[in-house]
């Protein structure tokens, strides 16, 4: 009886090795169909061939110098996409991290070709990103252009004298750290701001010179600090022409020979942890799930985000935005 037992007991576990090998053996049979039906497409194909996609890439909001972001984009010279489109809705941000991104940007195009569409804001930094492309397309309505620098800081001398306050300081010569906000800028300090401006407004004006291939009657025109529409910045080649991610990928079909068949794949920039843009996402998250969304959409629109996120932004700035309504 012992024994009848033990053989039925082992012709089970037989039968439970057998159904578990034989569903694996199911799964791998189902795998490989779905494996030569997707790699007898053009897109399954090209995924294994190597040009599997066009890359898409945002830049949105402030732009700050990011070296992350810069190694993101040395991760994209050597990826398998066929070609990339840069996204850029942006007011701009400091002249370092504008020109770090569009040192990026021309490394990236030495490898692929790449061109940029405008969404709703390319100023300042935003426009200095762009030129690293050769071809710039945006939308009637979009606002390109800003071109020029400033340095902002605040004075609080006025408030310090009200409440009573005074700082004192030893430094080693006049100008060292000044302007510092405690006391009225000398003139001295001022002119010293100002030769920095200059010279970083220079430098922008000569890379739209060059790069948009602009004589000197229209970058007087154009380099003034306004914004242009899309439609009156083609006529004055701050772009090169109107539409949106289709037009973009018509350009790169005709002018680069990108087949038309490829798919456009997002491809991720990974925000920093220390960005304000990555802090107003997780804030705005928490807001909403503690059932308090609207504050955080008051919060928003008052424009007090946006002046902390400018607060963070240190030196010289090529940024652009309109006077906060009443």
């Amino acid at each position: 009886m012992s024994l009848d037992s033990d053989a039925i007991v082992d012709r089970r576990r037989i039968r439970r090795k057998l159904t578990f090998w034989r569903f694996i053996a199911a799964l791998g049979i189902i795998a490989a169909v779905i494996a030569v039906a997707v790699l007898g497409t053009p897109a399954g194909r090209s995924a294994v061939g190597g040009s599997s996609s066009i890359a898409r890439v945002k830049i949105d909001g402030l732009i700050r110098s990011d070296q992350e972001r810069v190694e993101a984009l040395e991760r994209l010279e050597r990826s398998s996409a066929a070609a990339v489109i840069v996204h850029i809705n942006s007011p701009g941000g400091t002249t370092a991290g504008s020109e770090q991104l569009y040192d990026a940007l021309t490394r990236l195009k030495a490898k692929k070709p790449l061109v940029v569409v405008v969404e709703g804001l390319c100023a300042s930094g935003g426009y200095i990103a762009a030129l690293a492309s050769d071809q710039i397309i945006a939308q009637q309505s979009s606002l390109v252009g800003s071109i020029g620098v400033l340095f902002q800081y605040p004075n609080f001398s006025e408030l310090m004298k009200t409440v009573g306050v005074k700082v004192e300081e030893v430094k080693s010569s006049p100008l060292k750290a000044a302007p510092n906000g405690y006391e009225p800028t000398s003139p001295e300090a001022r002119a010293a701001l100002d030769a920095l401006v200059k010279d970083s407004y220079a430098w922008f004006r000569d890379l739209v010179k060059t790069r948009r291939s602009m004589d000197d009657t229209t970058l007087q025109t154009v380099s003034d600090g306004r914004v242009f529409t899309g439609r009156q910045a083609v006529s004055l080649k701050l772009i090169d022409q109107l539409g949106d991610e289709k037009t973009a990928v018509a350009w790169l079909v005709a002018q680069k020979k990108i087949s038309s068949e490829l798919p456009v794949r997002d491809f991720k920039l990974t925000p920093r942890f220390g960005d304000m843009t990555f802090l107003r996402a997780a804030a705005s998250f928490a807001l909403d799930t503690v059932g308090l969304s609207s504050i955080a959409r008051q919060l928003e629109q008052s424009g007090v985000v946006r002046a902390v996120d400018r607060f963070g932004l240190d030196g010289m700035l090529a940024l652009w935005h309109p006077n906060a309504s009443n």
